[in-house]
């Protein structure tokens, strides 16, 4: 009973990682063996534990990935699709990200793209950097209705200030002059201040063919192809190799 003024103050400062680790040293005899200093620091690092799970929680939430489960440690390099263990171990420490640099990751459907995309937007999560994954297609729908509501701004600025932007499904349909220019404004925004990260069938030598209107595609292209990191898939779909395995 003594104790309870001491967890309530704990709860009332929000240290709830604290106060779960003093609750459960009230409850083990041994821990009462310990110094101060010992039982001060086993606290602290329960409340430091916490505090970086609970981050985690709202970056991962945050970053709303279409795979949410997806991690570099389930990569599969036995399929032929030319992904190299080492150049996915090299994107995984995330200085790419720091040195605020592009990936851009092609190939034909069911090669893995987006998996990929989103391990790596994962991991980037657990290091601690805002990270965002939007389908293409959704992204200009959004910003269209940003222009009308009046929230655009807004919107750009929350995407500028992304450390990690995932962009699937690029090149998917033909692009309008407005959502042309919209993705011209936010590519300029992140270029050599944040990392941008894109999915694609279509080959990056198209990507000029796609964009439309030369000036735009090359002032685009210009900014995501320098100091970017390119992964060429290739290869039959893994869904399909998957359904003929199990169908031996």
């Amino acid at each position: 009973m003594l104790n309870e003024p001491t967890l309530d103050k704990l709860q009332t400062l929000k240290l709830t990682g604290m106060r779960a680790a003093f609750e459960d040293q009230l409850a083990q005899p041994a821990a009462q063996e310990l110094s101060f200093d010992e039982r001060l620091a086993l606290l602290l690092d329960r409340e430091i534990l916490a505090r970086d799970n609970r981050r985690l929680t709202r970056l991962l939430k945050a970053a709303r990935l279409r795979i949410p489960g997806a991690c570099l440690e389930d990569i599969d390099y036995r399929h032929p699709r030319g992904l190299q263990r080492a150049q996915m171990t090299q994107l995984g420490a995330g200085q790419w990200i720091h040195h605020h640099h592009n990936v851009l990751l092609t190939g034909p459907t069911g090669t893995g793209k987006t998996y990929l995309a989103c391990a790596l937007g994962n991991q980037a999560s657990r290091q601690g950097l805002a990270t965002r994954y939007y389908r293409l297609p959704r992204l200009l729908e959004h910003l269209h209705i940003a222009h009308a509501d009046g929230s655009y701004p807004r919107l750009m600025q929350q995407l500028a200030r992304t450390e990690l932007l995932i962009l699937d499904d690029w090149a998917i349909a033909p692009l309008t002059s407005s959502e042309r220019h919209d993705l011209m404004e936010l590519i300029e925004d992140r270029h050599g201040l944040r990392s941008t990260l894109i999915a694609s069938q279509l080959p990056v030598e198209h990507w000029h063919d796609y964009l439309g209107e030369p000036t735009l595609a090359d002032a685009i292209l210009d900014r995501l192809l320098h100091n970017a990191h390119r992964l060429p898939l290739k290869g039959s779909s893994l869904r399909q190799t998957t359904t003929i395995e199990a169908e031996q």
